[in-house]
């Protein structure tokens, strides 16, 4: 009987346990949560809401329950050692230890990580902590820059000129409002493109790469209004994107293969876990935005859907240091998810308000996020809600099948409309056509 434990209970955690339990191993699964997740608990043996960046804590849990191996799917706990304090007692988890996971949340590390290993995709940028030799950097960059929080932000500590920074002097007040929290920042060259995310399965030494993905950061259509975590995702069928060429897929694969090498070279340890590439396909060839070191959210309930391999098989080939022994299998299918998040969403968002899913048809294409269930009722928490999954021939397809299943929801709710729509993507290959 294998024990397995889920730290995390977002969307992202709900798909991790379901293609868990889609194995037809003998198994238990564990989750440690934030909030009870009605979705996971559904599926667990055990779901218990704690403080999941507590190591000690999560270390007693694992010890207590005799767990095998976990799956660690927020950055915090990573951020915080669990994996360190899990290793000490025996524990494996797919999820990098502190010093690696630096990755993620440390952009400077990760920037200076790129430039020493001389690895490609890497864009001019400096780091600061305070505001000396902010203005000459900005005035070398002009008005193609970006300012990044150095450390984690939930996706939201990034601000772009001509977004949302218009002038020096707005960037100066934002890089003042990051000092005055105590934190340092990261100023570099603004790229434009088209992003996309390029996740690799890690074993410390060998990489299996996933298949491609592009995210929404935007909250509203058309990609305007604040960052996000996420407002939803696509891939295709040919595990590419309609944007993409070959080349820029073995490029986004040759980075994180390299970040892979050079991340054991730097620890005298492997990276064993997800690990993250959201890049950026420019007029230059691909370059690096920036790496997390987990599965994306919604970028996992796209790629777990489509995964045809049994997932505990994968878990434990990165466990024992085996990927290359593992054939890992993707339906050659479309994907498109949606997120529907609280009115006011990401910047004042409506909490404790009931929403209403019975309407839908097929509850294998919901993943549960940001809710609670209080008296059979299903509660937003605060941040994005509830994730759908559309999968099909065609994008178009998928996305046909994701709106139809997430405008049944009801309540205090949006969601973007216009996410793998062909009028959306056609502009997306457009500006890349206009770049070449």
């Amino acid at each position: 009987m294998l024990k397995i434990l889920v730290i995390g209970s977002g969307a992202r955690e709900h798909a991790i346990v379901r293609a868990i339990n889609r194995s037809p191993k003998k198994k238990e699964i564990h989750c440690l949560a934030t909030n009870y997740n009605p979705g996971i608990a559904e599926i667990c043996n055990n779901i218990l809401v704690v403080n999941i960046n507590d190591p000690d804590l999560v270390k007693n849990y694992a010890k207590e329950h005799k767990i095998n191996f976990s799956i660690i799917g927020p950055e915090n706990p990573l951020a915080n050692g669990i994996a360190d304090v899990l290793s000490d007692i025996g524990i494996g988890s797919v999820g990098p230890k502190k010093n690696l996971a630096q990755i993620e949340t440390s952009k400077s590390f990760t920037r200076n990580l790129l430039t020493e290993y001389k690895i490609p995709g890497c864009p001019k940028f400096k780091t600061f902590s305070s505001l000396d030799g902010v203005d000459e950097f900005l005035l070398s960059l002009g008005e193609n820059y970006v300012v990044k929080y150095d450390g984690l932000a939930g996706g939201k500590g990034v601000k772009v000129a001509g977004d949302h920074l218009h002038s020096h002097e707005e960037a100066k007040s934002y890089c003042k409002e990051l000092i005055d929290k105590g934190g340092t920042f990261v100023i570099e060259k603004k790229l434009i493109g088209e992003e996309f995310s390029l996740m690799s399965f890690c074993d410390g030494s060998s990489l299996i790469h996933m298949p491609a993905v592009q995210d929404h950061k935007r909250a509203y259509e058309g990609d305007t209004g604040p960052n996000t975590g996420g407002m939803g995702t696509y891939s295709d069928s040919d595990h590419s994107l309609p944007f993409l060429e070959n080349s820029h897929i073995r490029s986004a694969q040759i980075i994180n293969e390299k970040t892979a090498s050079a991340l054991k070279d730097k620890f005298k340890e492997g990276y064993k876990g997800i690990l993250y590439g959201g890049f950026i396909a420019t007029k230059d060839g691909v370059q690096l935005i920036e790496y997390n070191a987990r599965f994306g959210d919604p970028e996992a309930m796209n790629i777990l859907s489509i995964l045809e391999t049994d997932l505990i098989d994968i878990c434990s080939a990165i466990l024992s240091e085996e990927l290359y022994k593992t054939d890992i299998c993707f339906s050659n299918l479309a994907t498109v998810c949606k997120y529907a998040v609280p009115d006011g969403y990401p910047d004042n968002p409506v909490k404790d308000k009931e929403i209403d899913i019975s309407e839908m048809s097929d509850g294998e294409k919901l993943f549960h996020a940001s809710v609670e269930q209080k008296d059979e009722k299903l509660i937003e928490v605060g941040s994005r809600t509830v994730a759908v999954v559309g999968t099909g021939e065609t994008i178009w397809e998928a996305e046909e099948i994701a709106e139809k299943e997430i405008s049944k929801i009801k309540g205090p709710l949006f969601h973007r409309k216009d996410i793998g729509t062909t009028e959306l993507i056609q502009k997306k290959i457009n500006h890349m056509t206009s770049l070449r």
